[in-house]
């Protein structure tokens, strides 16, 4: 189990459940260290006191709020721990929503919680048994380096996870950045929604970082004193040119398809003037209109049936004359 950030309890209702924080991702990212290009030396960072021009060491270092330029009131570390938090040691479940009505862009980091102890398996289980049965998840409260957040509690397989939550006022609007009313052809749209279906998956598992892959035969090449990987020729697109925007989505189905290895035939489908759909009418309607229609073809064949003698009759009138 990778080391726990964090220990204290779910807080349930009535039902403490003792519990360990533990990371629920890790970072494969490769990190780089600053070197002096001449002599490779190492860059490093120093905190240096801009009175005096000190170096100072961590012990040295303390927290400060600026209220106004050239006064700072110092905070100390004692003071922040006196501050009341009710969930500084508890993760505080408040409610219980629907999965659907949590807006993504809410959601941070992701933890794993597990048991602390034995005894925290039955109520930890009892919870997770009800999020499961409820279809519901928890909304929660809880203290993280020293301030209270929002968070979620979701099951993941057989454990809690617990997803970090940005508060409802830190959410920038994205309505500025939303484009004017475009008008769309109605054919565009069905191009469109056709491509989203070749491009379905039912598991995005198979992803790989291939820059990171691609990174770490570079460095690998580097330490050995072999040659450098091959570079990986990519098409390369015009800047600044426009495409048809339906022979971009004609293109991009057949090139999904063909990817998918399934039948890459592709009707081309060009811009027209946008359908408007006739509004279904009600099943009363249907039904009246239907019987009306069939009693008019009912009268037009009882009248085409007593004409019919009339015509005979005059055929053979100037037949005899």
């Amino acid at each position: 189990m990778p080391r726990p950030l964090w220990t204290g309890a779910i807080s349930f209702g009535l039902v403490t459940i003792p519990i360990k924080v533990v990371s629920a991702t890790e970072n494969h990212s490769i990190s780089f260290h600053q070197y002096h290009q001449e002599d490779m030396g190492r860059i490093r960072t120093r905190k240096v006191c801009e009175v005096d021009g000190k170096v100072l060491s961590q012990d040295e270092i303390g927290k400060g709020y600026e209220i106004a330029k050239d006064r700072t009131v110092p905070v100390t570390d004692e003071e922040l721990d006196r501050m009341p938090l009710p969930t500084a040691k508890a993760i505080e479940i408040v409610a219980f929503v629907e999965a659907e009505s949590i807006d993504p862009v809410r959601i941070s980091d992701s933890y794993y919680l597990a048991v602390d102890g034995q005894v925290a398996a039955k109520p930890y289980t009892l919870l997770r048994k009800a999020l499961e049965r409820s279809d519901k998840v928890a909304v929660a409260k809880f203290a993280w380096h020293n301030r209270e957040r929002l968070g979620l509690l979701r099951v993941r397989e057989d454990a809690i996870v617990l997803h970090s939550m940005r508060w409802p006022d830190e959410i920038r609007s994205p309505e500025s950045l939303a484009p004017r009313e475009t008008e769309l052809d109605e054919d565009e749209i069905e191009r469109a929604v056709q491509l989203t279906d070749s491009m379905a998956l039912d598991d995005i598992s198979g992803f790989r970082d291939r820059y990171r892959e691609a990174l770490e035969e570079l460095l690998a090449a580097k330490s050995e004193g072999e040659a450098l990987p091959p570079v990986a020729e990519e098409g390369a697109e015009e800047s600044g040119k426009v495409m048809d925007l339906m022979a971009a989505l004609n293109a991009s189905v057949k090139a999904a398809k063909e990817t998918r290895g399934e039948d890459a035939t592709v009707h081309e489908m060009t811009p027209g003037k946008p359908r408007t759909r006739k509004k279904a009418a009600p099943a009363a309607k249907k039904t009246a209109a239907k019987k009306s229609a069939a009693k008019n073809t009912a009268a037009k064949k009882s009248a085409a049936s007593r004409k019919q003698p009339a015509r005979k009759t005059a055929a053979k009138k100037r037949t005899a004359s």
